[in-house]
């Protein structure tokens, strides 16, 4: 196999008047694994951009050997590509080292290559050699005798698509995800770069990712909020959250679990120190603000003494404030604000005059048809016959099972915002619902009635008012969205479509609490999300007073909810 290397120094980079990351400082080695993770708009898909030579870093070098692919969170597809034209750009490079090596083969000399008494053909022939050792080298680093089987098994094994004609741009988001990895893992490139791959996985799927990344002989760079994917494949973790010296961290122990050790261990020293800072400063406040109203009351002596003695112990005064004030600054430590924190609201179980043996919401025999435009034997998005679903009030279920099993469907209609073919759907009059869908529900795009872009406060305001027109919304329980610790206030202040797409799910996760719902429906909760929010609403989710309805395909996240009831759709 070739040498290969990644070398990344004092790394820098900021869009105009917004600096994204800085201090970014690692170097993985042959067989490396990295995992890159951070919280939402740290910067984890802008550095896979700039290692992958797509945008030029502000300041700080990078060093890569070896054929680099990357695999981004989305695919814009240019009109007309297909399937086909995707798996033939893998193979060319493969087809190309195969024609190079036979052609090669074919001109190299496989005489004695003495060449005569100067040695020209002998160095001639030397030279030769070498180029058929280097490319029989390469050829069998990508397996070129094996390429088109290795990209039909991919293609299989991730269940993307295999029919060579079928368009890009009429596919899903995830869809052409499946069908980019499937291509770049046959490619077999030295450096292999990759962006929340298990988001559009089931298990099977990652399954197969996991093991071809453990096999991996060059580099992989992993951008993932998947912490099982973290403990079975990183050798090192880079956290692009800030840490107390204000730049990034490398935690050089494998997996995910020592990771969150030793960064919950730094967290914690670190809002240790910034309280005692904080109350350092009232301090120093305090004792100013009774310095000088001693100045003004205490220190000024009594009527009738003389006006340069008054004076001069005026001034003592002042100088032995100051003095206090130069002491208490030297004994300060600048300690930067600790990251966000999630803070859960109180949600409740039930409203007054509820009987708590009934259940909030429910289905009986759901069916869901596959649509207006499918044909008319297209079999049904959702079909669970002679199936009770009940959730009562506190109550939990798990909904599994793989991609197109009709998980989101099943949400939908318990959320009712799905229409049933045929079942029923009763809910406790008076009960609210929060729901997250993979979908993003607030456009973007919205706007107010001025023409100017919806901010995060904008949108939130929004939707209160139209809860309380419709009767839907307890003012008194409005849950504020500065509170929730989701986003900082500079964040909500700016429009929705400058947010990145984790700081948008976080908003979404955001509107579910507005009205304090009774029943929670969260599908693919942890898509997007940093995986230090991640931990933090796994426990809120179990510790809720709420029902909650979760879908996942997150087999960390499955693990830590494995004592809830559960329902497996096949």
């Amino acid at each position: 196999m070739p040498q290969v290397h990644l070398v990344v120094r004092d790394l820098a980079f900021a869009y105009p008047g917004r600096p994204v990351f800085e201090g970014v400082t690692f170097r993985v080695p042959p067989g490396g694994r990295l995992g890159v993770v951070g919280e939402n708009a740290s910067g984890k898909s802008t550095l896979l951009g700039v290692l992958a030579g797509r945008l030029a870093p502000t300041v700080g070098e990078v060093r890569t050997a070896g054929r680099l692919a990357v695999v981004e969170q989305e695919l814009d597809p240019a009109e007309g590509l297909t399937v086909g034209d995707l798996v033939q750009g893998t193979l060319r490079e493969v087809r190309e080292t195969a024609a190079a090596l036979d052609a090669a083969a074919r001109a190299f000399d496989h005489g004695d290559g003495d060449g005569g008494d100067d040695g020209t053909d002998a160095a001639a022939s030397a030279a030769g050699l070498a180029e058929l050792t280097d490319l029989l080298a390469r050829a069998e680093h990508l397996e070129v005798w094996d390429a088109d089987r290795r990209v039909d098994v991919a293609l299989t094994r991730l269940g993307a698509s295999r029919d060579p004609d079928r368009r890009l741009d009429e596919m899903s988001v995830g869809e052409r995800y499946r069908v980019r990895l499937a291509c770049r893992l046959a490619e077999r490139s030295d450096v292999l770069l990759l962006d929340e791959p298990t988001n559009h996985l089931d298990d099977a799927a990652v399954a197969f990712l996991t093991a071809e990344l453990q096999a991996w002989r060059g580099i992989v760079v992993v951008v993932t909020h998947d912490r099982q994917l973290l403990d079975d494949v990183a050798t090192a973790i880079l956290d692009l959250d800030p840490g107390m010296d204000g730049h990034p961290v490398l935690y050089g122990q494998p997996g995910y679990l020592s990771y969150r050790f030793a960064k919950t261990q730094a967290l914690h020293r670190w809002r240790q120190r910034w309280r005692e800072e904080q109350k350092r400063a009232e301090r120093l406040a305090a004792r100013l603000d009774a310095s000088y109203e001693g100045l003004s009351d205490e220190w000024r002596p009594e009527k009738g003494s003389q006006k340069n003695r008054r004076a001069t112990r005026a001034r003592i005064h002042v100088k032995a404030a100051d003095r206090l004030v130069q002491k208490l600054e030297a004994e300060a430590v600048e300690v930067p604000t600790p990251p966000l924190e999630l803070v859960f609201p109180d949600l409740v179980a039930m409203s007054p005059g509820w009987d708590p043996s009934a259940s909030v919401v429910e289905l009986r025999n759901p069916r869901v048809s596959a649509g207006a435009s499918a044909p008319a034997d297209a079999r049904p998005r959702l079909d669970l016959a002679g199936t009770r679903i009940a959730v009562p009030p506190s109550g939990r279920l798990l909904v599994v099972g793989p991609n197109g099993s009709g998980k989101s469907t099943l949400l939908g209609a318990l959320a009712g915002t799905v229409p049933l073919a045929r079942g029923t759907r009763t809910v406790v009059d008076g009960a609210r619902v929060g729901t997250v869908g993979q979908e993003e529900s607030v456009p973007v795009g919205l706007r107010m009635g001025d023409g100017r872009l919806a901010t995060g406060f904008d949108a939130y305001a929004r939707e209160a008012l139209d809860l309380l027109a419709a009767g839907a919304l307890d003012p008194e329980l409005l849950v504020p969205v500065a509170a929730l610790g989701l986003l900082t206030e500079d964040d909500l202040d700016r429009p929705l479509a400058e947010l990145s797409v984790g700081q948008r799910r976080r908003f979404e996760i955001a509107r579910a609490l507005l009205a304090v719902p009774h029943v929670l429906i969260l599908d693919e909760p942890t898509n997007h999300l940093s995986i230090d929010l991640v931990d933090e609403l796994t426990r809120a989710l179990q510790r809720t007073s709420a029902a909650v309805v979760v879908a996942t395909h997150d087999r960390r996240l499955r693990d830590d909810l494995g004592d809830w009831p559960t329902l497996t759709l096949a």
